[in-house]
């Protein structure tokens, strides 16, 4: 059970017009977690705005932003990223079952390309240790251009973020399509 309310959309009006922005832009659900962000309507407006801009306006291929957020949600135990994106968001970018289940760990793994191990050694580095070995970060380097490399370290730390706030809310998972 999340720690704090989650708004009810027919108790909150004023709320209309910016849930009909997050519903469009989330497959036509207000999902939990704006559900809980609406409790401080700034924040929700500036998750709304960076989530969209990390997911959609970057040069990152789909696969691999999936790849990553599912790594994240392994990492960190957010099993509210893994439900969001597992299935339905990872196979609409390529990626197979068998791949998303081989992210909970994924070294001994042959599902993954050099490029894509190296993103995750990144990713694995910055979430449980912070500070990223030049080992590790030449590696990224030798795959992805200064725009790709900004872009995935704002990626992986915003799921960090997510993780974190997910977690200390304790924010209910959505139900399972039916």
């Amino acid at each position: 059970m999340a720690r704090v309310p989650l708004i009810q959309e027919q108790d909150h009006p004023e709320f209309a017009e910016v849930i009909e922005k997050y519903r469009a832009g989330r497959r036509g659900k207000l999902i939990n977690i704006y559900r809980m962000l609406l409790n401080a309507p700034p924040l929700a407006e500036s998750w709304f705005n960076h989530s969209n801009t990390v997911r959609w306006k970057t040069s990152l291929d789909g696969r691999l932003r999936e790849i990553v957020i599912i790594r994240m949600g392994h990492l960190t135990n957010a099993q509210y990223v893994l439900r969001q994106h597992v299935p339905a968001l990872a196979l609409a970018e390529g990626l197979s079952l068998a791949e998303c289940d081989a992210l909970a760990d994924w070294r001994p793994s042959t599902l993954f390309s050099e490029r894509e191990r190296a993103v995750l050694a990144y990713a694995d580095m910055m979430t449980r240790d912070i500070a990223v070995p030049d080992a590790v970060f030449n590696e990224v380097k030798r795959h992805f251009n200064t725009r790709e490399i900004v872009e995935l370290t704002v990626l992986i730390g915003t799921y960090n973020m997510n993780a974190r706030v997910l977690q200390a809310l304790e924010l209910d998972l959505e139900p399972l399509a039916s």
